[in-house]
This record gives structure tokens, sequence and C-alpha cells, in this order.
């Protein structure tokens, strides 16, 4: 009997269940929608409850496709949007607090106080990541002295954390099963990637109470099974990896020197590094990239905020969008930029610039500017940050061939060609562009044997297009200088 995997691909801004067959083609999508939340500037919350409700919605909706499919659902695979941090009340499952989102930079004072008592090469050299509001562990201090009774009720065992996979884990084995990967507890500022355990110095450090934490698995494992009260039948959850490390996957960079680049809210773009540490001497992370049968796979990465979000702000913001298709063809009516960039640092800048403080700005505007500019303008700052990527790794001593893109903004085909342009290195899109979603299928189907190995996944990756750089050096070169010279303006805080 055919068999489906169902990924559940719990995003920033929607909640995705999706179907995928044995040989890894999808054959159902779910999508919804939820709240967003900005109580002050720089604070990004989300409700876990409502999280919870649209994972429930979509998963319900999939499940009972793949019925009227008469195919049955071998197993479960959760990806997660990292770092977003929830608390719970072991006894009732409630959280005490909203979810606080990646992007959040509500710590950054408490970090640069950190930062001050010289604590960042002790927090790098452990968890290969720079303290920074990004991870979850400033989040968790934050929850822990900011809500009534919650360090009270953590000091006595009576509460859990968990990135999302885990608040949604717990939620679907009804509390059955405590656990997250590898993956997501390498992006919580606690995890020691190199003996793979929480570590207790930065647990000191943070005054986080051990007992708050979830059990680390590796990243295709028996993370438990649905409750049947739940869903009306019990099937293992098989595989656990955080968005980026399930883009890895789902794009079969399972080579060292393979990176892939992904544009969904943020960007994100990983390379795998095999079983080496490398430490990033431009403020790159350290990260894992995934953990299987044991064996930890590391991978440089480099982190961009603000991707698709921008295009979703000029949609819902300032409204001079309908939809983000219409981005394609604004930016392709113009032969230039005319001048203007916007830097979009709507919740600070990632890498390699790190600067929580940050904020977005527009350059270079005269009164023939128009929504088109605006429009170009935020395309092309996505392809200038990873560009300051990619020289980040090329200055680490690694300098990809080619790369192998994803999410939803690389449907875009005048954003593709301008990234080979702007990178002057080929981007391969493959056939299968929800190469999230795909990572988690590929760790669940490992899990109940649909897979034998990942060089069996391997062989299921085809190209769709290649973009090839066809740009004139100098033209390059003028573009991206004029860009760093509009980040210099908004990262100088005089």
């Amino acid at each position: 009997m055919k068999q489906y995997l169902l990924s559940i691909d719990q995003g920033t801004t929607s909640t995705r269940a999706m179907l995928f067959d044995e040989n890894g083609k999808a054959c159902y999508t779910v999508q919804k929608e939820f709240t967003q939340y900005f109580p002050h500037d720089g604070w990004v919350e989300h409700d876990p409850e409502e999280i919870w409700s649209t994972t429930l919605s979509v998963v319900i909706d999939a499940l009972s496709k793949a019925k009227q499919d008469d195919v049955s659902v071998a197993a479960i695979g959760i990806t997660n949007q990292r770092e977003t941090t929830v608390i719970w009340n072991r006894a009732t499952g409630k959280p005490i607090y909203n979810a606080i989102v990646w992007q959040d930079r509500r710590t950054a004072d408490y970090c640069e106080s950190l930062r001050a008592k010289d604590k960042e090469s002790v927090v790098t050299a452990k968890t290969g990541l720079l303290l920074d509001p990004y991870f979850s562990g400033t989040k968790v201090n934050w929850i822990l002295n900011h809500v009534d009774g919650a360090r009270e009720q953590a000091n006595l065992g009576e509460l859990a954390f968990g990135t999302i996979d885990t608040f949604l884990i717990w939620r679907l084995t009804q509390g059955a099963v405590h656990a997250t990967d590898a993956t997501n507890a390498s992006r919580t500022m606690l995890f020691n990637i190199h003996t793979q355990s929480w570590d207790k110095a930065l647990l000191d450090l943070l005054e986080v109470p051990e007992s708050l934490l979830a059990e680390v698995k590796d990243s295709s494992a028996d993370f438990g099974v649905t409750s049947q009260a739940l869903l009306g039948v019990e099937i293992p959850i098989g595989g656990v990896a955080g968005d980026q490390q399930a883009a890895l996957i789902g794009q079969a960079c399972f080579q060292p020197g393979m990176i892939k680049s992904t544009y969904g809210t943020g960007c994100f773009m990983m390379l795998n590094t095999g079983s080496q540490v490398i430490e990033s001497k431009n403020r790159l992370l350290t990260t894992v990239a995934y953990r299987l049968n044991g064996v930890t796979t590391y991978a440089l990465e480099g982190s961009i905020f603000v991707a698709g979000a921008a295009i979703q702000w000029l949609r819902d913001g300032i409204g001079i969008i309908d939809s983000a298709a219409d981005s394609e063809k604004m930016a392709a009516s113009l032969a230039s930029n005319a001048g203007v960039y916007l830097v979009p640092a709507f919740t600070g800048l990632g890498a390699p610039h790190w600067d929580p403080d940050a904020r977005a700005a527009i350059f270079g505007m005269t009164r023939d500017t128009g929504p088109a500019e605006l429009v170009r303008a935020t395309l092309e700052s996505v392809c200038y940050q990873t560009s300051d990527l990619l020289n980040a790794m090329n200055g680490d001593g690694q300098a990809p061939l080619s790369i192998r893109i994803d999410g939803g903004m690389v449907q875009n085909n005048w954003l593709c060609d301008f990234l080979a342009d702007v990178l002057d290195v080929d981007v391969e899109r493959p056939q299968e562009t929800e190469t999230t979603a795909l990572g988690a299928a590929y760790l669940a189907g490992l899990q109940v044997g649909i897979f034998d190995s990942i060089n069996t996944i391997a062989k299921n990756w085809q190209s769709e297009s290649k973009f090839k750089a066809d740009m004139d050096e100098s033209k390059r070169s003028l573009l991206l200088a004029n860009w760093h010279k509009a980040v210099r303006k908004v990262t100088s805080h005089d």
C-alpha cells in the first residue's frame, strides 16, 4: 500500500502541513496564517495557542486528504521557526506567556551587559553562537524574570521550556513527550555543540533551571506517537529539525562544501562543514546541521532577519502591492534601481553586522521615486544581504561554486537572476522548492525505513532552473558599494 509522509512546517507567519509520497514528491499542501504581535519597538510575539490551533487544523485537513486518497500516513516530521521560545505549565500544558519570536530584540541590553563582562567568548566557544537576542536563552531568562511567579515555579520543576518543535511534540503526544532535536537545541545558547549536551555553565550564566529542559534526540528519532484521543490515530513522529537545517536536508546538501540559501520570512545561508567545527572569523554562526545515528554534522550559517518579511511589509504595511507575485513584474519594469536602496533593518541587522539597534531606512529617493522603485529596492536588498553572507563565508575559507536556493521568494525569476549577478555565482533552483517541509519528511522517512540512507535521499534532488551570473564587474562593484554606504548609515548610532 502507498504511504505518505506528513510534514508539519510551523513557520514565522503561517503553519503548513504537506503530504509527500515515498519519492519525496509533494502531493498536498494546506496552510494557515496567524497573528503577529508587536507590543513594543523591537518586540515580536506569537500566541502559542493560535500556533497550536493552526497546527491542529492543517494536520486534520492533511489526514483527511490522505484518507480520501486511501493512503496511510507512515510518519510525521516537524520543522519549525527556530529560537522562538515558549514556556508552559507541565500540569496544564498552558503557556505562561506569549511565544517570544526569534526576531524579538527585547533582550539586547541584557546581552550587552553579559558582553561587557567578557562572557561572549565563553558562549561562542561552547555554542558556536554570538551573544545576541536572536537566540532562546536570553528569552527564557526574560520570561522567568518578568512573569509573576515564573521563576519560583521553574525552580519547583513545574514549568517546561521548548522551541516550537518541542511545544508541538508535547501537544501532539498530550504531554507524553518533552523532547527536541540537536539542531533546535543548538540554537538555544544553552547547548554545548561539542559535547552534544545541555551545558551547566551556560545554564548558570543565563539563570535557567535545568528542570525546564527537554531531552535532546537525533534529528531522525522516536519522538513518540500522536495521541489517538487527539487525532483518532497514532502516528509516529519520526523527524525533527529547525527550518534551516531541514532545508539543508531537503536540498540534499550532505557533502561538506555544499551550500543552500533559503528565502522565507528571513534569509538563511547554510554551508555543510561535515564533522569539522569551523569557528568563523567573520561573525557567522557555527551550528549543528543534523545529527543522525549519533553522528553530528556541522554547518556555518549566516542569518538575515528580514527577506520575505519586507515583501509582506510592502503588501500589508504600506499597501503598494496586492500580492508577492506583483513584485517580479514591477522590478522588471525598471531599467535600474534609480539609486534607491532599502536597508530592511526592521528588527535590527543579522550576520555579519549583528546590530540589534539598527532600524530600516530608504536612501536615494527623489520626486520620481514610485512604488516600482521601492519594490525593486526591497528585492535587491535581499540579494545584497546574501552577498554579505557569501563574502563572510569566503573570508572563512569556504568558496562555493554554486548555491541551491529555496523558499517562497525564489518563485520570482527576476530575484533569482539578480541574485546570481550580485553573487557572481551560479544559483540553482530545485524542482521541489518547499525543501524545508521536504527535509522534515525525509527525516521522518529515515526513521520508519522508507528511506534507507541519506544517499537514497540525495538521488531524489533535481534541478529545475540554473541562473548564471551575467553582470559587468564594474556595475556589480558600484551597486554593492552603494549598498554598503547605506548599511553604514543605519549602523552608525551617533
